[in-house]
């Protein structure tokens, strides 16, 4: 599985920013995907992630403020991003691995072996 991720940039705080997520690769799997985040000095942070049953979990610090959009068709999983505060600056990365390996634990970066490069989110 092959994830591209894009959409970030630079944006004042209050603003608002979407990312976009597209999965290619492996058509024959069903595939949980995911949002995380990593600022620098800390760690990777799941923020957003679709269950094996298809609900959709949330990190409390973007709950209210970020919300998730899956497009099966077109293997996307967009990021709507409102609000934005400063501490929302991070590097953001798309993470995806097959529904029996997932599971409930869309959050936890170390059920997902599948990973983008990154796109960088700046908020001053």
């Amino acid at each position: 599985v092959q994830l591209v991720e894009s959409g970030g940039g630079s944006v004042q705080a209050g603003g608002s920013l979407r990312l976009s997520c597209v999965a290619s690769g492996d058509t024959h799997t069903r595939y949980c995907l995911a949002w995380f985040r990593q600022a620098p000095g800390k760690e990777r942070e799941g923020i957003a992630g679709v269950d094996s049953d298809g609900s959709i979990s949330y990190a409390d610090s973007v709950k209210g403020r970020f919300t998730v959009s899956r497009d099966h068709a077109k293997a996307t999983l967009d990021l709507e991003m409102n609000t934005l505060k400063p501490e929302d600056t991070a590097m953001y990365y798309c993470a995806a691995d097959a529904v029996t390996r997932v599971l409930y634990d869309s959050l936890r970066a170390a059920v997902y072996r599948y990973w983008g490069q990154g796109t960088q989110v700046t908020v001053s």
